[in-house]
């Protein structure tokens, strides 16, 4: 669809100041030869000038309620960031006890699996299951958790 020159002019009367140098300069040349749309430019300038010049007071219960979502919110956020600190540094202890525990786990089952006469990879696989089996049992109840959380969240409407 084709827009006419007038229609054009209008979209970018209607933009306001957020024209490019050629735009402005089309513009500006165009409303010197047309009185149609100097109208409507100057009819735009009076209505923005209007409103800008009302005065805008919001009600003081507004104003309270708003200040009061504001602060919840804020709390919320704050609490978040002070779990997620100690997730972090719950997360930071683990791995280092990981590190530090598995060569040593590691030797007590290969000394176990020698001393039952069990096949190596017997106890391999059990030394796997032994060192996963904490980790996924946290992280199934971390996930039933937060699935809870956010279906109460839904449900309350939040």
């Amino acid at each position: 669809m084709i827009r006419s020159i007038h229609e054009e002019a209008r979209a970018l009367i209607a933009l306001g100041g957020d024209l490019s140098d050629a735009q402005q300069d089309w513009l500006r040349a165009h409303l010197e030869r047309c009185g149609a749309c100097r109208q409507f430019a100057q009819a735009v300038t009076d209505v923005v000038g209007a409103l800008h010049s009302l005065p805008i007071s919001a009600d003081s219960r507004l104003v309270r309620a708003s200040q009061m979502r504001v602060r919840f919110h804020a709390n919320r956020l704050q609490e978040m960031r002070q779990r997620m600190w100690l997730v972090g540094m719950a997360c930071l202890c683990v791995g280092l006890s990981a590190t530090l525990t598995a060569p040593v786990l590691w030797r007590l089952f290969a000394w176990m699996g020698k001393m039952a006469g069990v096949p190596s990879v017997v106890w391999q696989a059990s030394f796997m299951f032994f060192f996963v089996l904490p980790g996924l049992v946290v992280a199934v109840l971390l996930l039933a958790s937060g699935a809870h959380r956010l279906q109460d969240g839904k449900d309350s409407g939040q």
